[in-house]
């Protein structure tokens, strides 16, 4: 009966690799007797504010926003993008060194992307300038800021603007910690029943396996929402955060969440502490 089904709201950026991830849902590849999907598109940084006031019943987040939604929202077990031995660049209009950072002035994609934590973390002295993420290269361009803390499909892109990569954070971490770094999760409202929430988590696993199992079609769905990238460039960077990693929370990426989360907070960039759990 159509009164039994539960509309939820599902929430993710308007990128290729979450298009590519949401393909087998958004465009009813993936189905569900329970459970009608209605689909929102907004930056991440507005979807960290929104899961703030538990908008949406289930939406992407940074893990560095996490402890401030989990009151009311529990991670899933697919759906996170993950950095293994790469990651959000800096990069800056002149050849420099990571140890030049210090002092500089960064624009960044905002305050609780987990980018934005980890380069705290890399190097605690410099002046943040929040900027919209697809703004950030050309305010390096121009001189308004000494780097650019970039993420999504501009990593692949900011040679072509004559930037130069002062600090890969995903090598960084790779380097210090030999664990992959998770940058964006997706999450489900606490208060949904173990029901919906279960049948969410499935079919969200069940859409990222649709993508990967039938790449060429779900590539050229994700096209649409790449932002003039070339088809080769946007099956790199699809490749690069819709994987094994993607399917299921791994113990690896687990661990280096808390970690991540417990060295924002002895550290004081984060002001709560949070257990990391998951549906």
């Amino acid at each position: 009966m159509e009164s039994s089904v539960h509309k939820v709201t599902v929430a993710h950026s308007p990128d290729a690799d979450d298009a590519f991830m949401f393909y087998g849902l958004a465009t009813g590849k993936v189905r569900s007797s329970l459970v009608r999907f209605e689909h929102q598109l907004d930056d991440i940084q507005s979807l960290n504010d929104a899961a703030k006031e538990g908008r949406y019943e289930m939406t992407a987040i940074s893990y560095h926003a996490y402890p401030y939604v989990a009151d009311k929202y529990i991670l899933t077990s697919p759906g996170s993008s993950v950095g293994d031995g790469y990651g959000p660049l800096v990069v800056s209009k002149r050849a420099m060194s990571p140890d030049e950072l210090k002092g500089k002035k960064v624009a960044v994609p905002g305050l609780q992307t987990t980018a934005y934590l980890a380069l705290r973390l890399y190097q605690p002295d410099f002046e943040a300038v929040v900027a919209p993420f697809d703004q950030i290269i050309e305010r390096v361009q121009n001189g308004a800021v000494d780097a650019g803390l970039i993420i999504h499909e501009g990593q692949l892109m900011y040679d072509r603007s004559g930037l130069h990569r002062a600090l890969d954070l995903g090598v960084w971490w790779k380097e210090q910690h030999n664990l992959p770094l998770p940058l964006g999760a997706n999450a489900i409202l606490r208060s949904l029943s173990a029901e919906i929430q279960k049948e969410c988590v499935d079919c969200l696993r069940a859409s990222i396996c649709y993508a990967l199992d039938n790449r060429d079609e779900a590539l050229r769905y994700a096209m649409e929402f790449s932002r003039g990238l070339d088809v080769a460039t946007a099956e790199r960077f699809v490749g690069m955060y819709v994987n094994h990693h993607t399917t299921d929370m791994a113990p690896e990426v687990l661990e280096s969440a808390r970690k991540l989360l417990a060295m924002g907070f002895d550290a004081g960039l984060i002001t709560k502490k949070v257990e990391l759990d998951y549906v």
